[in-house]
């Protein structure tokens, strides 16, 4: 077992959201994780000096298969100095479909980081029709009652109340797996 001394160890996780579901699973991680943590939202701020983290965690929600765009931009941008470090991803997405999720992992993040990570994951996701446009509660509708027809979901959403599958389990595992890097 390596020696570690947890106390000095800082981590970084950096996310992208829309309606601030990934912002919940990053502070649930946050409090999950050894050492100092800081938590830095993509779309307000873009983390300076990541040599200074022995560890950084990237993750963001998914809208049309894809993750959002400053989690994608932050990834390409810093692709060698994330290659160094110990990586963890994560997906906030309403699947729990495991074939879904490797393969929203793989889309989302380029082949390097996706190998390169020692956690990865799904932590579930939650559809905030309170803060969602018209459109955006009409694609929702529309996909869920798909997958409904497709017997990938029990029912379909009504548009307006909120609905969360956040997984403190899932995120309890990933945050193990970061603790042992």
């Amino acid at each position: 077992m390596k020696e570690r001394n947890d106390f000095f160890m800082k981590t970084l996780i950096a996310y992208g959201t829309k309606h601030g579901t990934a912002e919940e699973c990053a502070e649930i991680l946050s409090k999950k994780l050894d050492g100092e943590v800081d938590v830095i939202n993509l779309k307000k701020k873009t983390p300076e000096n990541l040599s200074a983290y022995d560890k950084i965690i990237v993750g963001g929600s998914i809208y049309a298969g894809q993750i959002i765009g400053e989690v994608k931009s932050f990834c390409a941008n810093n692709l060698t100095i994330l290659k160094e470090k110990p990586l963890g991803l994560f997906l906030v997405c309403m699947s729990d479909d495991e074939s879904y999720i490797e393969t929203t992992i793989t889309n989302s993040f380029s082949s390097e980081l996706a190998g390169h990570a020692i956690a990865r994951g799904s932590f579930g996701g939650a559809f905030h029709f309170s803060k969602m446009n018209f459109f955006e509660k009409g694609i929702i509708k529309m996909v869920t009652k798909q997958a409904v027809k497709e017997g990938k979901a029990a029912s379909a959403p009504d548009g307006k109340t909120d609905i969360s599958n956040i997984s403190e389990s899932r995120i309890s595992g990933f945050a193990n797996k970061i603790n042992l890097m």
